[in-house]
């Protein structure tokens, strides 16, 4: 049977996921890394999984922006080709690291973040 505990517990990961993607701008990632590594993924599977699920995310909220009239279509044209490279660079770099190290760099950058918008 394609429908299981599995698929359901992964159904309801997405909930919080699509929520804090839309509502904060976190991309998801925020939530979505340690609760995919919670229900049992590696580092490196729970962050390209994430990828892969905020793409269709970011997609639905860009278009929820546009509609709002949040979207600077003149940033977008400056920061995206950028951005592009920058990714292509992070996914060279990206697999030639290790879990530990991931999951180590992660924890660091989520606390830095934490500690900033406390203090902003």
């Amino acid at each position: 049977s394609v429908i299981n505990i599995s698929t359901i517990k992964k159904f309801l990961i997405g909930i919080p996921i699509g929520i804090i993607n839309v509502t904060l701008g976190a991309g998801g990632g925020i939530i979505s890394v340690p609760i995919l590594k919670a229900a049992g993924m590696s580092q490196k599977q729970a962050q390209a999984n994430t990828i892969a699920i905020i793409l269709p995310l970011s997609v639905i909220s860009f278009y929820m922006y546009i509609k709002k009239g949040f979207t600077s279509f003149n940033s977008i044209i400056t920061i995206l080709p950028a951005s592009a490279l920058g990714a292509i660079l992070g996914t060279v770099v990206f697999s030639k690291l290790s879990n530990r190290f991931l999951s180590v760099a992660f924890s660091f950058f989520m606390i830095y973040a934490a500690i900033r918008l406390l203090f902003k």
